[in-house]
């Protein structure tokens, strides 16, 4: 998708805006060269085809918290939205793969210095998103947010 129309899909818009060596654009926003970082395994990748652009929140634990109430135009916006630049992050396949659709008392970045952040986005997307929060990922998110004094919330917009 190219909610903005520019050329570039979502994912090479997250790998764009999240380039900590910006790469070069060519035609059809063919993305070349360029470093990223992985927060959720502390890993600087060159190679954007080493990358998955992964929701936050997964498209399956969104649906199981709500989004299976949605308009398909709600979910078509949960699923690109980048008005919130935590939502997408571009990660290595290996820690998205990990992940998969797990929730916080599942599954936690294999970098623990990445808990604070994440558990802090993950709880703003809940929120921006209206999203239920089941028992056991509360008490993970609660429990995690207490080693995380310095960590606030980023800022919560209205999604719609």
């Amino acid at each position: 998708m190219d909610a903005d129309h520019d050329g570039c899909s979502t994912r090479a818009e997250v790998l764009l805006a999240e380039a900590v060596t910006p790469p070069q654009v060519g035609p059809g926003c063919t993305l070349t060269g360029g470093q990223r970082y992985s927060y959720y395994d502390d890993t600087t990748v060159d190679q954007a085809s080493g990358l998955d652009v992964d929701h936050l929140v997964p498209l399956a634990e969104a649906w199981d918290s709500g989004a299976y109430a949605w308009t398909p135009a709600q979910r078509e916006a949960y699923a690109s939205d980048l008005a919130q630049p935590y939502h997408l992050d571009a990660v290595t396949a290996r820690a998205n793969r990990s992940k998969a659709d797990k929730d916080p008392a599942e599954w936690l970045p294999p970098s623990e210095s990445a808990w604070c952040r994440y558990i802090a986005e993950w709880t703003a997307v809940k929120i921006n998103w209206n999203l239920t929060i089941g028992a056991a990922e509360k008490t993970t998110l609660t429990t995690t947010a207490q080693e995380c004094p310095n960590t606030p919330l980023p800022d919560l917009a209205d999604p719609s």
